[in-house]
């Protein structure tokens, strides 16, 4: 069973007159449990795949299955429930309420849903909050906190709905290598503790260095998989590029 399966997806955008092929015939399949990166260039594609997988955005052709769920065709208030129940983010720009203290941050996302009582609520808060080692800055706002402590906000918030699948856009763009390391770090513990899929959209090499799947992407296209046989890849190549047409290709 893949967590995530995607089959002959193409994406195609319009841009004034001109049509903007951004994915070109993609098709991939992730095992749960998997801590994966999608690497490439600007350009590549690889922010517009994970939009995809997110349910974010719909394909032009092709279909996506989520925990074996055809998500292709459902309407914006089914995927939005899918992404409350099934689909934790992760932004470089960490996407945290202001206003907002990091518990009630934590808790934003699991006020829509009807399942989760506030004993609930409270309980997977200060859990998650914990388990990123934040628990005493609860009651903190982000502009009191540093650039690594509200990105571990984010990535409890994330972790807050029990989600399948973990999302995360360049996640350690914004902060310092040392951070960077650190976030990286934590992830991949929670990866291992939980069991959580995590895939990244990057091209921050401390980033692959801690993937154990590898997706490498140019110009809307797959170019490798790659597995981790420990320090080493090992990559299987993937057909040539598609021919330059008269669209450019968007990240």
């Amino acid at each position: 069973m893949s967590v995530v399966r995607i089959d002959h997806v193409s994406k195609d955008f319009r841009l004034g007159e001109q049509t903007v092929h951004a994915l070109h015939d993609i098709t991939l399949a992730v095992e749960p449990g998997v801590f994966l990166a999608i690497s490439g260039p600007s350009g590549s594609g690889k922010t517009t795949l994970l939009n995809l997988i997110g349910c974010i955005d719909k394909p032009t052709r092709g279909k996506i299955f989520v925990n074996d769920q055809d998500v292709s065709a459902l309407s914006a208030n089914q995927l939005s429930d899918l992404r409350a129940h099934s689909i934790g983010f992760i932004f470089q720009t960490f996407n945290l309420l202001p206003v907002l203290s990091a518990a009630e941050n934590v808790e934003y996302p699991l006020l829509r849903r009807a399942d989760i009582t506030p004993e609930e609520r409270k309980r997977r808060v200060d859990y998650f909050l914990d388990i990123v080692g934040l628990s005493k800055y609860a009651n903190n706002r982000p502009n009191q906190l540093s650039g690594g402590q509200r990105q571990r906000v984010a990535i409890a918030r994330a972790l807050a709905v029990k989600p399948s699948i973990v999302l995360a856009d360049e996640p350690t763009a914004n902060l310092d290598k040392v951070t960077g390391r650190e976030i990286l770090k934590l992830m991949k513990q929670i990866n291992r503790h939980l069991k959580t899929t995590f895939i990244f959209s990057t091209h921050d090499q401390k980033v692959i260095d801690h993937a154990d799947r590898l997706v490498q992407m140019e110009d809307g296209s797959i170019t490798a998989f790659g597995v981790r046989n420990g320090k080493t890849w090992n990559l299987a190549r993937v057909r040539s590029l598609p021919e330059d047409d008269d669209g450019d290709v968007s990240e």
